[in-house]
C-alpha cells in the first residue's frame, strides 16, 4: 500500500523527495486562459467557471446576509463551542506576536524605529467542495481581524446547489470577514487578483488550496497581487523510533491522507519494526475511514524510509521540508534541535497534526511542496506591512551628513549629496 525503502544512498535523496504533480505546461495554459477571460468578461466568466468545474449556478456570487443568518441556525451548539475553544486559542497565539514599537538612536539626533500598518484589502480563499475547510476561516480571518485589515474578501466554492457550506458562513461572521463570493478554484483567484462587477481587486491573497489554486496564486503576482506562501496540496512527514506508537503514527498519516489524491505522506524511520507495525495500522484504519478511496490514491505517492539513525532522518526531513513535521518519539525536543525546514512541528506522541489543524493556536496555513526551505507559515506578520520612520535633528545631520556626503559623491549622485550639503550649509549660519 505504501512504498517501503530500505536504506536509500544521499544521492537518491533528492529524487525521494519528489512530490506528485500535474503536468506543469497544461497548468500554467489553463490558468493564463482563465486570468485572460475574467479580465476581459468579468462576472460572466467566472460564472461560467464556476458552472464548468463546480457544477453550480449561481445568479449572484455574494452571499446575502439572509444566507449567513440562515446558516448559523443550521450549525449545531456543540460545534459552535468547540469553534469558540478554537478560536480563542487563535487568538492568543497570535495576538501574542504584536510588536511594540521601539524607537533606536543609531547616532546621537538620529532616531529610527519601524511600525506596522495593516494591509487594507485582502483576499481568503477557502477550499470547499468534499471537506470544507471552515477551520481555515479561522486561521485567516483571525489573524486579519487582528491586525486590522479593513476588508476581508473571502472566496469559497459552492455546491451543487450553489450553497456554500453554513459552518464556513457562521465561521466567517464569526472572525469578521466582511464580504463573502460563492466561488472556487482558478477563478476565485482571478477575481481576487483582477477584480469583477462584484469583487473588488484586493492587495494580498491567501489560503491554502490544490495544485490548480496553487498555481492560480502564484500566477496572480503578475498583477501586483501578493501572496501568503506557496500552499498546495497538504503533506505531512513523520519521524518515528522505537518508543512511538505505531497506532498513533498511522491515524497521523491518513489525517493527511484523506486531505486528497494528490497529497502526500512520508514515514522515516531508523527500525524496521516500526515501519512494519505503522503498516499494518495503516491497513486496518483505511478499512474504516469514508474516504477510503482518496486515501488509497494519495498512499500510492507515499513513502516509508528506513535510515540507520534518527539523525539521517532528520537531515532527509530538512532535504524535504514537509508542511509538517511529526516527530513521533518520547525524546522529541532533543532530536527537533537539528531540524532546520519544516512549516509546523509537532513533538512527540501526543501533539497530532490535527491539534495544529484546529485548536492549538498555531496557525495551519503552511509551505507545501519543499517552500518550508525558505517561507514561514502564515502568522499576524502576514497581514501587515512594515513601515520603517526616521527622524534626525540638525545636530543629527551634522553627526552623520558627512559621511553621506562622501558615499553619494563616491556614487557621482551628485544631488543626494546636494540635499545633505545644502541643509548643512544652512546650519553653518545659524
Amino acid at each position: 500500500m505504501i512504498q517501503k525503502i530500505i536504506n536509500p544512498q544521499p544521492a537518491e535523496w533528492e529524487s525521494l523527495c519528489q512530490r506528485p504533480e500535474l503536468p506543469v505546461l497544461d497548468l500554467q495554459q489553463l490558468v493564463h486562459e482563465i486570468f485572460t477571460d475574467v479580465k476581459k468578461n468579468g462576472d460572466t466568466a467566472v460564472k461560467k467557471y464556476t458552472s464548468l468545474f463546480d457544477s453550480a449556478v449561481t445568479d449572484n456570487l455574494k452571499v446575502s446576509d439572509k444566507e449567513i443568518d440562515d446558516a448559523s441556525v443550521l450549525v449545531p451548539e456543540e460545534l459552535k463551542q468547540a469553534i469558540e475553544l478554537a478560536k480563542s486559542n487563535i487568538e492568543k497565539f497570535h495576538a501574542s506576536q504584536k510588536e511594540e514599537t521601539r524607537i533606536v538612536e543609531t547616532t546621537a539626533g538620529v532616531e529610527c524605529w519601524r511600525e506596522n500598518r495593516a494591509i487594507e484589502k485582502i483576499g481568503l480563499y477557502i477550499p470547499g467542495g468534499s471537506a470544507p475547510l471552515f477551520s481555515t476561516v479561522l486561521m485567516l480571518g483571525i489573524p486579519a481581524q487582528i491586525a486590522g485589515c479593513k476588508e476581508v474578501v473571502m472566496c469559497t466554492p459552492p455546491d451543487a446547489d450553489g450553497n456554500i457550506n453554513p459552518v464556513i458562513l457562521y465561521a466567517a461572521r464569526l472572525v469578521g470577514v466582511t464580504a463573502i463570493y460563492k466561488i472556487g478554484g482558478i477563478q476565485a483567484i482571478a477575481a481576487l487578483a483582477l477584480g469583477t462587477e462584484s469583487l473588488p481587486k484586493v492587495y494580498k491573497i491567501f489560503g491554502p488550496g490544490n495544485q490548480y489554486v496553487a498555481a492560480a496564486k502564484q500566477f496572480a503576482q503578475n498583477y501586483n497581487v501578493a501572496i501568503d506562501l506557496p500552499a498546495g496540496p497538504s503533506e505531512v512527514l513523520v519521524i518515528a523510533d522505537a518508543t512511538c506508537n505505531p497506532d498513533f503514527v498511522a491515524a497521523d498519516l491518513l489525517s493527511q491522507a484523506e486531505h486528497g489524491a494528490d497529497s502526500q505522506v512520508i514515514l522515516l524511520s531508523d527500525n524496521e519494526m516500526v515501519l512494519d507495525a505503522v503498516a499494518i495500522a495503516i491497513t486496518r484504519q483505511t478499512e474504516k475511514l469514508p474516504r477510503k478511496d482518496i486515501v488509497l490514491k494519495c498512499l500510492k505517492n507515499s513513502k516509508a524510509i528506513l535510515f540507520e539513525s534518527i539523525e539521517q532522518c532528520v537531515a532527509f526531513s530538512n532535504i524535504y521540508a514537509p508542511e509538517h513535521l511529526i516527530i513521533a518519539s518520547d525524546n522529541a525536543d532533543v532530536y527537533s534541535d537539528g531540524v532546520t525546514s519544516a512549516g509546523s512541528v509537532f513533538l512527540g506522541n501526543y501533539s497530532c497534526e490535527s491539534a495544529g489543524d484546529y485548536a492549538s493556536g498555531t496557525n495551519h496555513t503552511l509551505p507545501t511542496n519543499g517552500f518550508a526551505k525558505n517561507y514561514s507559515g502564515v502568522s499576524l506578520d502576514s497581514f501587515v506591512k512594515k513601515v520603517t520612520f526616521q527622524k534626525i535633528s540638525a545636530a543629527g545631520l551634522q553627526n552623520i551628513g558627512p559621511a553621506i556626503e562622501i558615499m553619494a559623491a563616491a556614487e557621482q549622485l551628485d544631488a543626494h549629496k546636494n540635499a545633505v550639503t545644502i541643509r548643512l550649509n544652512s546650519l553653518k549660519n545659524v
